[in-house]
């Protein structure tokens, strides 16, 4: 038998286990056959994506070199996909120096993932989209504190330490418990009053948490309360505007500056490399994750539309979704080839992690008609090891 090509694209959280799961999988194989298994990234390193809002309370480095997850057996490329000929089984790509290459492949899995949605530029503010912005709202948050030092007027010593999250999903719930303990930190530490540091989490649904049941969202309120995050529901931030904050209702409130975390997009790429999407943008696949009028493609993870095909429901967009589908997906992959039935998705678990500042998380699952919860250090520990096994940290 020959070689076989198979090559992935994007080092995210669905990237990299698919990775995992194809050589597992091949291994497995009692007929093994020679794989040739390439990983394609922008970046020479692993984004830990879920992570975002450390980086913008303190130093941790949040990347993981690709050479560090697949020291060997797997071949490494930075470069960006420009185009895929599906009949030809042959991608273009742009490499970390700009030139152009074409290269062959058997089997191609694209993973390229998702991006955060921005504000538009007229609503002010700080999105929380990537390391350097993440960099520069804490270089701007911890510049307010310094003004705030030298100022006598209470009511802008007050403004210069409030800031205002806009969007209360599980990355705005995160980011608002990670500054409340760092602001009031760095405060306490300028000599500052740290009571008078002020966080808001600003909701546009009327609680938290509406993917699972209004007490686990209660919970989560109390548990962001005790940590000095003040919650306003039912309120949508429109624009930060020279520090003032106007929501839809028309209400308008002095802040020192405001962060928005508005989830997530299909990547733009999809758009352009030559696969059928759907009118949101997501890679139009079938229950095995093969992508719809084409042979040896697949795609799972954000950038992919995938729908449990017995009761309709469509899988959420978090590591935990990514990691299940690129392990069916090592099997579909195998049985195509050897030509035997391929297993096809199904969703995942009710499952939610959420970190509420250092040492302190809440996890939720619902198991034989009832909700278990974690809260406090056991369920930071339940927090910490989703996201570590989502990166394949051990």
């Amino acid at each position: 038998m020959g070689e076989l090509t198979c090559l992935v694209i994007g080092g995210g959280y669905a990237g990299i286990h698919a990775v995992q799961a194809i050589r597992k999988s091949f291994k497995s194989e009692e007929d093994k056959r020679t794989v040739r298994l390439i990983l394609m990234d922008k970046n020479p390193y692993h984004l830990r994506k879920v992570l975002l809002f450390r980086p913008a309370v303190g130093d941790e480095d949040i990347t993981v070199p690709l050479t560090d997850l697949f020291p060997e057996g797997v071949e490494l490329i930075q470069g960006a996909v420009t185009y895929i000929e599906s009949t030809e089984k042959n991608l273009r790509y742009e490499d970390a120096a700009g030139a152009e290459h074409r290269m062959n492949y058997d089997i191609l899995v694209v993973a390229l993932g998702s991006v955060l949605r921005q504000p538009e530029p007229w609503q002010g503010g700080m999105a929380l989209a990537s390391i350097d912005h993440a960099r520069k709202i804490r270089e701007a948050w911890r510049a307010n504190l310094k003004k705030a030092v030298g100022e006598t007027n209470v009511h802008e010593r007050k403004k210069l330490m409030s800031i205002a999250v806009a969007g209360a999903g599980i990355s705005g719930i995160e980011t608002s418990a990670e500054l409340a303990h760092y602001v009031r930190e760095d405060a306490e530490a300028l000599g500052l009053d740290p009571g008078e540091a002020k966080i808001t989490l600003f909701n546009a649904n009327p609680r938290l948490f509406p993917e699972g049941p209004a007490k686990v969202g209660v919970r989560l309120e109390d548990s962001l309360h005790s940590n000095g995050v003040t919650l306003s529901h039912g309120s949508k931030v429109v624009q930060e505007e020279l520090g003032t904050l106007t929501l839809s209702s028309g209400e308008t409130i002095s802040v020192g500056m405001c962060i928005w975390t508005l989830g997530l997009l299909p990547h733009p790429l999809l758009q352009s490399i030559g696969l059928p999407v759907d009118s949101e943008g997501y890679v139009v696949i079938d229950a095995s994750y093969r992508v719809q009028g084409t042979q040896g493609i697949y795609s799972i993870g954000d950038c992919a539309r995938v729908v449990d095909p017995v009761s309709g429901r469509v899988d959420g967009k978090t590591c935990k979704e990514a990691i299940a589908q690129a392990a069916r997906l090592g099997k579909v992959i195998l049985a195509d080839i050897t030509g035997r039935s391929a297993p096809t998705h199904k969703g995942f678990m009710d499952f939610f992690c959420f970190g509420l500042g250092p040492g302190i998380g809440m996890a939720w699952t619902h198991k034989w008609g009832v909700d278990i919860i974690f809260t406090g250090r056991l369920g930071s520990k339940l927090r910490k090891f989703t996201w570590d096994s989502a990166s394949l940290i051990k």
